[in-house]
């Protein structure tokens, strides 16, 4: 029977924690702040609590993710860390002569355990919680932005990225030992996952086999990697590349493969809410629900600043209905005009141009009627030909034959004239400064907690991956509120 609460054994050697952990240590603090009961009961419904053996407990497990999070490690390094790292079993609420799990557990339960859509709204929303009860948070303005995350295999499939990574693996033993060459397995003749798996499972068996290699940093790093790629990959065999992530446009000349996370964040620096969607949805469609979801965690939103993507004109009237002020300059190109399927193209504000409903960009625009006019104009979008002669979706929008592709946009500033007004005005201008502070969230998301690249494939591992992404950078800020 699993416990609510997650307890630690009694033990002789307890004291050490006191001796060895700093109280300024962050783990120190983070088991002060949070109540982790909150895990107990998002997934006591997944265990069994009658029959077998009792199981890791959910909250451990779940700590043993956040360090992998906070710390940037792999699920064998991480364990290897807690074998020896007193603040790591302190924080797990282990005794220091306790065992720890074996690594494969961990690959489980991110996808046994962890199915839950609502996780991520769960921890962003446990966060804001506390941030509210400790007084951190006082300002009613929310940032909003997207940040994009590429795909595990960026468009290389799972063969060619075990492939890669054990060739990786067996370059580093070659150059310690050459001789390794004759003891290991026969490289697979097919190419397919299953294959290729099979292949890596002997390869990783026989290296295990030489302590005198694995005990080398540069042997062991690459190999951890390979074998956390074999056991996720083993869970959920994928037929080919990632297949949720998608192709998504950071400007009209650079693209990415994979997913985006779109984010509010209050002035303080915490997310209030996020929404993770494949790589070629726009981000300005999103802003409703991450206001509605912040409202949800508890912040009264008042005044929402973002850049261009988020001032088409739905956003502008639910705004004005909210009696919310939207710090999002206005973009002529954002209003969707009358042509069939016009609620199907979509403006990408990195580049400029609009995507059809295929996902292709517009390779170039331009505006007709009288210049210097703001009525009566309109943006034509041009499209490549060659590829809508392909294109499986091309009834009701490319004619057989045509030479041209085009989708035209009418300006209606007369639709926008509150907002132009508002955007030449000095509070305008000033609010809008405060937007860098949600580009710096962004960076810190991908270069200190590993959101550059998916550690997962699947729309579904991505969802986990953002929440305790998100999850440790609130904590971390809320602490250094505090502690200011």
């Amino acid at each position: 029977m699993l416990d609510h609460q997650l307890s630690m054994n009694v033990s002789q050697f307890g004291g050490l924690y006191d001796v060895v952990v700093p109280q300024d240590h962050l783990l120190r603090k983070i088991n002060k702040l949070v109540d982790f009961s909150f895990i107990y009961d998002e997934l006591k419904d997944k265990y069994c609590h009658t029959n077998g053996r009792n199981a890791v407990h959910p909250i451990r497990i779940f700590k043993y993710l956040l360090l992998k999070t906070i710390y940037t490690l792999s699920d064998v390094d991480l364990i290897e860390r807690t074998k020896v790292d007193m603040s790591f079993k302190f924080f797990l609420e282990m005794a220091p002569e306790d065992d720890v799990i074996d690594p494969s557990l961990l690959a489980y339960f991110r996808r046994k355990r962890l199915e839950d859509e609502d996780l991520l709204d769960t921890l962003i929303n446990k966060t804001v919680e506390i941030a509210l009860e400790k007084g951190v948070i006082r300002s009613k303005s929310v940032i909003v932005d997207a940040t994009h995350t590429s795909s595990r295999y960026n468009q290389t499939s799972p063969v060619e990225v075990l492939r890669n990574r054990s060739k990786k693996v067996r370059k580093m033993i070659y150059s310690i030992d050459e001789t390794m060459k004759e003891k290991f397995p026969t490289k697979p003749t097919e190419d397919t996952i299953e294959a290729e798996l099979e292949y890596t499972q002997k390869l990783v068996k026989v290296i295990e086999k030489e302590p005198t290699l694995t005990d080398f940093p540069k042997v062991k790093e690459p190999l951890n990697l390979l074998k956390e790629t074999v056991e996720d990959d083993l869970l959920e065999l994928q037929q080919s590349e990632d297949p949720d992530a998608r192709v998504g446009h950071k400007s009209a000349d650079s693209s990415f493969f994979g997913y985006k996370t779109h984010l509010a964040m209050v002035q303080e620096r915490i997310i209030t809410a996020a929404t993770i969607t494949t790589g070629e949805k726009t981000d300005g469609k999103e802003l409703p629900t991450l206001i509605e979801k912040s409202k949800k965690a508890g912040i009264d939103v008042k005044e929402v600043i973002g850049d261009a993507a988020y001032s088409e004109k739905k956003n502008l009237t639910y705004a004005n209905e909210n009696e919310i002020e939207l710090i999002a300059k206005l973009n002529p190109s954002v209003s969707h005009g009358y042509r069939k399927k016009g609620d199907e193209f979509e403006y990408n504000k990195d580049a400029g141009m609009y995507v059809c409903p295929a996902g292709h960009m517009a390779i170039r625009k331009a505006r007709q009627g009288k210049k210097n006019q703001s009525t009566n104009q309109t943006d034509t979008y041009y499209f490549d030909v060659e590829k809508c002669k392909s294109c499986p979706f091309q009834e009701g929008c490319y004619k057989l034959g045509a030479k041209t592709k085009s989708y035209s946009v009418s300006i209606k500033s007369e639709e926008h004239t509150k907002q132009i007004e508002f955007q030449n005005s000095e509070h305008f201008r000033e609010r809008a400064k405060e937007r860098y502070k949600i580009e710096a969230k962004n960076s810190e998301l991908k270069h200190r907690h590993g959101y550059e690249i998916a550690s997962s494939s699947g729309l579904k591992g991505m969802r986990i991956q953002g929440a305790m992404a998100i999850f440790t950078t609130n904590l971390k800020r809320i602490i250094k509120l505090m502690d200011q």
